[in-house]
């Protein structure tokens, strides 16, 4: 499967996932910028663009809008549960349902933001295949499903309570946001592999990256916005000649 051959979009690099890896190391070698501060600055951003989504969109005042923020265990999961926080802190009723942890646990970013979001008094659920179903009541009231799901690093078809909550939140029929990508879908190719969000916005993180790019993915895509999440304008413009060698 090919990857779109689009190498700037809005001024800005794209990029694939296995680039975007190595974008976040330089960041925190060349620049020391940790990666809780790149997921701090996304969650926050993503949680503005929301807001704005809530006033202009559903014409209500965030007050009375209620959230579900549907969360993986991996580090797009860390930006939902941040995102959750900001929705919170604006008044926003938001609840978290998150994938139980593997046997690993979770990584330390979503730990961190989990504890973090648990000292907000955020409603935060455990879901796993006993309880999923459960889902489907629990958010008949919700206005918008944050997808948080699975980020650019993931690979293969969701499967288990993955693939249970994307078809929970496409079956809604609730607007949904994507955060980085659309849950499901092949970052560097946009094609999907049978089990997918389709989402009315897609808030991608830094940079856009190249399934986004492809005309095939538009549909599952709805509108793309890319937020600035603090990455210093001279790495910018050094992936940017990179991309152009390539």
């Amino acid at each position: 499967m090919k990857i779109p051959q689009i190498k700037e979009y809005q001024g800005l690099p794209v990029v694939t996932a296995e680039k975007i890896k190595y974008i976040d190391e330089i960041a925190k070698l060349d620049y020391g910028i940790s990666n809780d501060f790149l997921m701090e600055n996304a969650g926050r951003e993503a949680a503005s663009e929301i807001i704005k989504y809530i006033n202009e969109n559903l014409k209500k005042d965030p007050v009375h809008a209620n959230v579900s923020v549907f969360c993986g265990r991996g580090n797009n999961g860390g930006d939902g549960l941040v995102c959750a926080r900001y929705l919170k802190g604006n008044g926003v009723n938001v609840k978290v349902y998150i994938v139980s942890p593997s046997d690993k646990g979770y990584g330390e970013l979503v730990v961190l933001n989990l504890n973090r979001a648990k000292e907000k008094g955020i409603s935060i659920k455990l879901v796993d295949l006993s309880n999923v179903g459960e889902v489907e009541s629990d958010i008949k009231d919700t206005d918008i499903i944050v997808d948080a799901l699975l980020g650019v690093g993931s690979v293969g078809k969701p499967a288990g309570v993955v693939k249970r909550l994307i078809q929970i939140a496409n079956k809604s029929k609730r607007d949904i946001i994507s955060l980085d990508i659309p849950s499901g879908l092949i970052p560097n190719t946009g094609h999907h592999t049978g089990v997918f969000i389709t989402a009315k916005m897609t808030l991608t993180f830094g940079l856009p990256k190249s399934g986004l790019m492809a005309l095939h993915a538009q549909k599952n895509i709805g509108v793309l916005k890319i937020l600035d999440i603090g990455y210093p304008k001279n790495l910018i413009e050094r992936i940017k000649k990179e991309n152009l060698q390539t």
